[in-house]
Parts: structure tokens; C-alpha cells; sequence
């Protein structure tokens, strides 16, 4: 190994312990540890170091071949303790800035969308609704009327008739009131046998399915 690939590996150590620094920080400031059950906290411990291993392992791939040295062990301290001591203040304070401005646009762009949206929508929705049940009630209650103005006229006309038709019958000889009352009674009857026979008939029809 040149000496220009050792200076270039240290370097790259140093900025692995830094940038596992912020990514440790990152971790624990998203994790929220202590309301999280213990078992989903072991399985988001193990993947995060796996993970940081991985990747210091790629870099120290790409600059030295993968070629382990013990002073690689100690850049990565000196990276790690130089961000906790000059780095770590300053980047947990960019930390809270950057989440606290996600969840003010986030909070934004929701308030936004249900102004200019959702209500919007909702307030159109909600007068289509309206608009049909008024429709419908004043349709119901034009056909009430409707019905209760029909059957005030046929009351109206059918008194005077029913009048006029009772004066006719006192009127009428008493040969040609017994030829209606037969013709009556006999199309009664025959009225009267064709209804028993549709009740004989609708009541053979269900009574195997009983």
C-alpha cells in the first residue's frame, strides 16, 4: 500500500467516523427508544449496524481494496470523537430545524389541501344532497297536492251525480229495478266465483311447497 493510498484511507476513516456520528444521532433522534418495545428496538439496532458496516467496508473498498489496517480502527474513532466534540451540537440543532420545518410544511400543505379542497368538495357534495332531497320533498308534496285537489274535484262532481242517479232510481218502475238488481247480483256472482276460484287456484299452487 503507497503512502498516498494510507493518507487518502485515514481520511476517509476520519469522514466514516464523522458521518457515523450523524447517522448514530439521525438514528437515535427517529427511533424514539424509550416508547418502542424492545424487541423492534434489537431489530432496529442490529440492521443499523450492519448497515454503517456495509458502508464503511464499501469505502474502505473503493480507496484501499478492502486491505484492514489497525490505524483504520483509529481514524474512525478520531472522526467519531471529532464530531461529538465540535460537530454534534451544531448538527442535532440543523436536525430539529429540518424537522420542524417538514412538519410545518406538511402541516401547511394539509391545512391547504382542506381549505381548498376537501371543503370545497364537501360543501359541493353536501348541496347536490340537499338540492335532491328539496327536490323530492317538493315533488312529494306537489303530488299530495295534486291528489288531494283530484279527489276534492270527483267528490264535488260525483255528489251531484250520486244525487241525480238516486232521484233516477226512485224514478225508475219497479220492473226495470228488479231487472237491474238480477243483472247486479248476477254480475256479482260471477265476479264473486272467479275471486274463489283464484283463491282455490293460489292456494293449491303453494301448498306443495308447504
Amino acid at each position: 500500500m503507497t503512502l498516498s493510498t494510507q493518507f487518502l484511507t485515514m481520511l476517509s476513516m476520519i469522514g466514516m467516523g464523522s458521518l457515523f456520528g450523524v447517522m448514530f444521532d439521525t438514528y437515535q433522534r427517529f427511533l424514539d427508544r424509550p416508547n418502542r418495545k424492545s424487541w423492534i428496538v434489537f431489530f432496529n439496532d442490529l440492521l443499523f449496524w450492519v448497515i454503517q458496516a456495509l458502508i464503511i467496508f464499501y469505502i474502505l473498498f473503493l480507496v484501499n481494496n478492502g486491505e484492514l489496517r489497525f490505524y483504520i480502527f483509529i481514524a474512525l474513532l478520531c472522526g467519531f470523537a471529532a464530531y461529538q466534540s465540535l460537530i454534534k451540537g451544531l448538527y442535532l440543532k440543523f436536525l430539529e430545524m429540518m424537522i420542524n420545518t417538514i412538519i410545518a410544511i406538511y402541516r401547511f400543505m394539509r391545512r391547504t389541501f382542506h381549505l381548498i379542497i376537501y371543503k370545497p368538495v364537501l360543501g359541493l357534495f353536501q348541496l347536490v344532497i340537499s338540492s335532491f332531497i328539496l327536490l323530492g320533498r317538493g315533488l312529494l308534496s306537489l303530488v299530495q297536492f295534486v291528489l288531494k285537489v283530484f279527489l276534492f274535484i270527483v267528490k264535488v262532481i260525483w255528489t251531484p251525480i250520486k244525487t241525480i242517479i238516486l232521484i233516477l232510481w226512485k224514478l225508475l218502475p219497479k220492473g226495470i229495478k228488479k231487472t237491474v238488481e238480477k243483472l247486479y247480483n248476477k254480475t256479482a256472482g260471477i265476479f264473486m266465483g272467479i275471486g274463489n276460484y283464484l283463491v282455490e287456484l293460489n292456494r293449491k299452487w303453494k301448498k306443495p311447497k308447504e
